[in-house]
């Protein structure tokens, strides 16, 4: 009999996620972790925390920026892996995936890498720019550790969508069209039959992100796909908060976050 994992024991459902990606340390590592509170009192599933990098390949200016605000804060990739437990502390209660690129874990190298990430209760783990054929070691490591490392699946993928889907664990995270994360005003008719493509073969829940901003989109999303990932609309939710932050009124940017998440997500 498989043992289930901390991901899936900590996933109450897995149809409609809600699946936010904020920054660690964005705009400080005390801030994250209230911004990320709200996001799982508002309903969020699974939280994606990103590693700041300096040279991120797919993301764009609005996830450069909040990278460039959490280094400033002295965020890396260990102190966000070490964020998790401290997030535990304050009550949050859902799973916790550390989205990274490459080269951060490779300068601390696969061993400790995947000791910081048992010893911090990681429950999965995303890394963007490594390719599926090359990724047999890490996912490998993630099992021997019960942590679900998260799949990409994108349109260029299409001769290999079936074989990523196969192996995908915890859910599949399905990226809605080519190019940067940002802002988008709409979803292609290609796209939303992309999703559907993908559905045909994950046996885990397919959750759709990049450029997903308006609840228009969150609702056609929700028709196609088992969950949404929101990451440069909530992280402009923070950006237009960090002049009450600067003044010291915080409960005033929480309430307004706040505000403006329920309006995109309900």
């Amino acid at each position: 009999m498989l043992t289930k994992t901390s991901f899936q024991g900590k996933l109450k459902k897995t149809e409609d996620l809600f699946i936010p990606f904020i920054v660690a340390g964005d705009p400080s590592p005390e801030l994250t972790i209230q911004f990320a509170l709200r996001l799982q009192e508002e309903g969020a599933d699974v939280l994606e925390l990103g590693v700041p990098y300096s040279d991120p390949l797919a993301d764009g200016p609005t996830i450069q920026r909040a990278a460039q605000r959490a280094l400033k804060s002295g965020m890396s990739l260990r102190k966000a892996i070490e964020l998790v437990p401290k997030l535990r502390e304050h009550g949050l209660e859902i799973p916790v995936v550390i989205f990274t690129y490459y080269n951060p874990v490779l300068q601390i190298g696969h061993e400790e890498f995947f000791q910081l990430l048992g010893e911090n209760g990681v429950e999965g783990l995303l890394i963007p720019d490594l390719p599926f054929e090359e990724s047999e070691e890490i996912r490998n490591r993630s099992e021997e550790k019960g942590i679900e490392f998260i799949s990409l699946v994108a349109p260029n993928s299409d001769q290999r969508i079936k074989q990523i889907a196969e192996h995908a664990k915890g859910f599949l995270y399905c990226v809605s069209s080519l190019g940067v994360t940002g802002e988008r005003k709409e979803m292609s008719a290609e796209a939303l039959a992309f999703i559907e493509k993908v559905r045909q073969y994950s046996q885990v829940p397919v959750a759709v992100g990049f450029g997903i901003s308006t609840n228009d989109h969150v609702q056609l999303v929700r028709n196609h796909a088992d969950g949404v990932i929101i990451g440069s609309k909530i992280i402009r939710l923070i950006e237009a908060e960090l002049e009450n932050i600067e003044k010291g009124r915080m409960d005033e940017a929480l309430k307004h976050f706040t505000k403006e998440i329920r309006a995109l997500v309900q």
